[in-house]
């Protein structure tokens, strides 16, 4: 009788589990509905104007196992950072989830990781050069890949060598690596040892229109204007030394001003679509989102005058509300803008036409090239203003997508707060960083230079409060160069803060493309490090003659207006800088 009861129970328990494996992931099956989350479900409507598609965050279905990431606990830290405090979670390279839960100023660090399907192919990365320009230790020096506004229009193929923890440096920037990962809970994400150029103005992927238009004639003319640009000298609004090519940069931009139209799809509803925010160290895609949405030069509202098309949600507010704690579950973020663009293209002709590649969104939210996974298109060909412009995950394309500034806005009244510092005679210490130890970088940094050296001011994170936000600034301030490591992902709005405060910018992430590469010469104006080279952070810097750096230092001071937010828009600041930025590469991505 006791046997008969057993079987009986596992048959029942066997049952349930099919029945929740047939869920679906779209969280639009009935029955699924009968085993809500223990968190009260969270419904977002789709307004389409079209039959609405629903989600329930709670049932989700993960990518892959969840790791268990057994860190060390970190609740005895004397410093937190100014820049990230804000960071809830972030997507590791592989698509996993770190997620730190922050409780009345105690640090409680979570504990798990998720992983998304492997890109659909690995990274590639083209190259047009004019020449290798050096070698030294094992890195390869070439000039980088930067449609029309470099000096030369020849192709060259770049062969890298496949030996592990050998970086590459791309001089004007961009570090490819292959290095191994440091940490366990990261999977070994090698880049291709091997970059194929596939340059004839356009770069490879990208798809002919389905059918004419007359729109696509109007850039093509546009690009021809700007490859044949006449020459520019002493402009006094553009500092030609931070430009790869100052003369074809303003002739675009003034084409840009000219004639660039965008459509913004109404559909949608608050708060993930149409609902800006203004602070924290993701308010880039905010600002742009309002700015966009209230310009009258750029903005048109037939469809048909448009050149390109903005997709206007908000990346942030998609995990705040999509996003189960603690789940470690990337997929509702991903099933949900799917289910967004598959009904854009239903109810609209625009994205069919060229399989979205006349599209654009602007997420600086880590997960915003994660959220892209599920479809197709919108990964492949639509252009990605992002943050985390990483080109070893596959998502972000040189010479497509954009890499988008993140800047760490503390005052929505007034982003310009702070801005400047110090004269460079006035800057003793040579370098500084102070920040959480996210990722698998900054304990290495920390480790090779905290307390080591009086020159090297490396800290963790510093203390809570006004009084630690003005030390984290006054150090900045007071700094020749400001040391800015990757955290769990490529990019840090460290970055900007360094440009905000005139100090010159230490960036070590390898694989990262700095904002507004297709344009802007950063060597003119940062240190650009491998990771790899740590150990010689200082023999590096002081090898820096004082001349030269007194150039970078002008650098950053001249560089700065193209990063600033302004309450309403000026020539030449961050969004139009952005806006140029999707305009440029878009121009040669069409095929003629």
């Amino acid at each position: 009788m006791e046997h008969g009861k057993l079987t009986l129970v596992i048959v029942i328990l066997g049952t349930l589990l099919l029945v929740f494996q047939s869920c679906s992931i779209s969280y639009l099956s009935t029955f699924c509905s009968l085993f809500p989350d223990s968190k009260a479900h969270v419904p977002i409507t789709l307004d389409m104007g079209t039959p609405s598609s629903e989600y329930s965050a709670p049932e989700v279905t993960d990518f892959g196992e969840i790791n268990d990431l057994s860190d060390s606990d970190n609740s005895n830290r004397t410093f937190i950072s100014n820049d990230e405090v804000e960071e809830t979670e972030v997507v590791s390279m592989d698509g996993g989830i770190q997620e730190e839960q922050r409780e009345e100023g105690k640090d409680v660090d979570g504990k798990g990781a998720a992983t998304l399907p492997a890109a659909e192919s690995s990274p590639v990365v083209s190259f047009k050069s004019d020449e290798v320009v050096g070698k030294s230790n094992g890195t390869l020096l070439v000039t980088p890949v930067v449609p029309i506004l470099s000096s030369s229009m020849g192709v060259r193929k770049v062969e890298l060598g496949s030996e592990p923890n050998t970086s590459y440096a791309l001089h004007g920037g961009l570090v490819i690596t292959n290095e191994p990962r440091q940490k366990h809970w990261m999977r070994n994400k090698i880049a291709e040892s091997v970059y194929r150029v596939d340059w004839n103005g356009i770069p490879s992927g990208s798809m002919r229109p389905r059918w004419p238009s007359p729109r696509d004639k109007e850039l093509l003319s546009a690009r021809k204007e700007i490859q044949n640009a006449p020459m520019i000298r002493n402009d006094r609004d553009l500092f030609a030394p931070v430009f790869r090519n100052v003369s074809m940069f303003k002739r675009s931009y003034e084409l840009m001003e000219q004639m660039f139209k965008v459509y913004i799809y109404k559909e949608g509803s608050k708060p993930i679509f149409h609902k800006p925010f203004f602070r924290g160290i993701y308010a880039s895609e905010g600002w742009f989102m309002k700015q966009m949405e209230g310009n009258r030069r750029f903005v048109v509202k037939d469809p048909r005058k448009a050149h390109m098309f903005y997709l206007p949600y908000s990346s942030s507010m998609m995990r705040e509300l999509l996003y189960v704690p603690n789940s470690h579950r990337v997929i509702p973020l991903a099933v949900f803008l799917k289910d967004y663009v598959d009904l854009l293209s239903r109810k609209y002709r625009f994205w069919n036409r060229t399989g979205g590649a006349d599209h654009f969104i602007v997420a600086c939210h880590n997960w915003g090239p994660f959220a892209t996974k599920l479809h197709r298109e919108l990964r492949k060909h639509a252009i990605k203003a992002i943050c985390n412009a990483d080109v070893s995950q596959g998502f972000f394309k040189l010479g497509k997508d954009v890499s988008l500034p993140q800047t760490n806005i503390r005052s929505g009244r007034n982003p310009l707060r702070d801005v400047g510092g110090n004269p460079a005679s006035q800057r003793p210490t040579l370098a500084f960083f102070a920040g959480r130890m996210h990722g698998y970088l900054r304990p290495i940094l920390l480790n090779h230079w905290e307390k080591k050296d009086t020159d090297m001011k490396i800290y963790g994170a510093m203390p809570r409060g006004v009084a630690s936000k003005l030390s984290y600034i006054e150090h900045m301030k007071s700094s020749k160069y400001c040391i800015c490591p990757r955290g769990y992902e490529v990019n840090s709005p460290r970055i900007l803060e360094a440009i905000y405060y005139e100090c010159v910018p230490v960036i070590i992430s390898d694989n990262f493309v700095p904002p507004f590469f297709e344009v802007l010469n950063w060597d003119a104006f940062s240190v650009i490090i491998p990771e790899k080279d740590i150990p010689k952070l200082k023999e590096i810097l002081l090898s820096i003659p004082e001349k030269k750096y007194l150039m970078l230092q002008t650098g950053v001071k001249r560089v700065q207006k193209h990063f600033l937010w302004h309450l309403k828009p000026v020539k030449y600041d961050i969004f139009h800088m952005i806006l140029h930025s999707i305009w440029f590469n878009r121009l040669y991505q069409i095929k003629g």
